[in-house]
């Protein structure tokens, strides 16, 4: 009797095959229907970062990439262009009044908001015609994915890249 290794059946699987497939497609149209949808679009890391700093308040440059899982130098030079255009600054750390934190500005809360909206508009329109329960399903199923790869990621930097 010949039995298969759970390797190679991964490898073949129809299904998986498909979803990396529909994965790289997925991208592919977000980025084609972020730059059509009438909203001037924040590029992907400076909306993540805007909108981090909304939930996290100001923070300094190592605790937004450690929430971002990326290094500070990356934190470092995505925020640069927002902090000149208007949309994050720097105010004094309470707690050592030598260190700065970043922070949202009352300019970056409203373009945050601007584009989240147009998000969201967007989103809507995407799955108008699909079941409530069906949007609620491909929510949840998003966001365990996106945590089992924040988990993948998080788990080869705490083995060195390996």
């Amino acid at each position: 009797m010949t039995t298969t290794s759970p390797q190679a059946t991964d490898l073949t699987d129809p299904v998986h095959t498909q979803l990396q497939y529909q994965l790289a497609l997925f991208a592919r149209r977000m980025e084609q229907v972020r730059g059509s949808d009438g909203v001037a679009a924040l590029v992907r890391a400076a909306y993540l970062l805007l909108e981090r700093l909304e939930r996290l308040g100001p923070a300094n440059v190592k605790a937004l990439a450690d929430a971002l899982g990326v290094d500070s130098s990356t934190v470092t030079r995505q925020v640069a262009p927002l902090v000149a255009a208007g949309l994050v600054g720097r105010v004094q750390d309470p707690a050592d009044r030598r260190a700065v934190r970043l922070a949202l500005t009352p300019l970056g809360a409203g373009r945050l908001a601007e584009v989240r909206a147009g998000r969201t508009e967007l989103t809507r329109r995407l799955v108008a015609d699909w079941p409530r329960e069906e949007q609620q399903a491909f929510c949840a199923l998003l966001a365990r994915f996106n945590h089992s790869m924040e988990e993948y990621t998080a788990g080869r930097q705490g083995a060195g890249g390996a």
